[in-house]
């Protein structure tokens, strides 16, 4: 099982951005999906959160600007940031609770490489 994400880069404050991340393999099925990341110098921290069944979680700091989604169909999580701030530079991370098979049923919480998320002033 892989996760890619994508949709990172540069932007001035205020402006927005759309990551994706698309889980592949042999995937029987994923619970929660979500969005982490770790700014320099300091630790990761959840940005946002959804379960299979569409309940979503946010950090304090994004709520009213960022918005998780997802689609079972595609295995895919997507995340949704406007009218961001420089506070939001940092390595965002897609994450995702999978159910696979190997021998039987198995569930593992598998991490994408990161995407640079950079907000200038």
């Amino acid at each position: 099982v892989q996760l890619q994400a994508s949709g990172g880069g540069l932007v001035q404050a205020g402006g927005s951005l759309r990551l994706s991340c698309a889980a592949s393999g042999s995937i029987f099925s994923i619970n929660a999906m979500g969005w982490y990341r770790r700014a320099p110098g300091k630790q990761r921290e959840l940005v946002a959160s959804i379960t299979s069944g569409g309940s979503t979680n946010y950090a304090d700091s994004v709520k009213g600007r960022f918005t998780i989604s997802r689609d079972n169909a595609k295995n895919t999580v997507y995340l949704q940031m406007n009218s961001l701030k420089p506070e939001d530079t940092a390595v965002y991370y897609c994450n995702a609770d999978v159910a696979y098979y190997s021998g039987g049923l198995r569930r593992y919480d598998y991490w994408g490489q990161g995407t640079q998320v950079t907000v200038s002033s």
